[in-house]
């Protein structure tokens, strides 16, 4: 999944989902600064507890220099994509 990364920010949180550079993009807000790869694993750990999976099964495939981040979760598909519409909708709700 594409993520946005703010770092440094008030609080971790996922904030929605926003256009970028032609496509949909899940918005990411970390406290981590981003020094030796302290927000990409902040941000890590924010999308495997948003999701709720194991912390295992989330990593970082591209951009780890970059704002615009490609995160891999590994898992059944069908349950992810699941997991996924229902922590969106959750966010709908706020």
């Amino acid at each position: 999944m594409a993520v946005r990364l703010t770092p440094k920010s008030s609080k971790d949180e996922i904030s929605g989902i926003e256009p970028y550079d032609g496509k949909s993009v899940l918005k990411a807000r970390v406290r981590a600064i981003p020094d030796k790869g302290q927000a990409n694993a902040a941000l890590v750990k924010l999308i495997a507890k948003w999701l709720g999976v194991p912390r295992s099964t989330v990593s970082l495939a591209s951009g780890g220099k970059s704002r615009l981040k490609s995160i891999e979760v590994r898992g059944n598909a069908d349950e992810l994509i699941n997991l996924l519409e229902e922590s969106l909708a959750e966010l709908d709700k706020k």
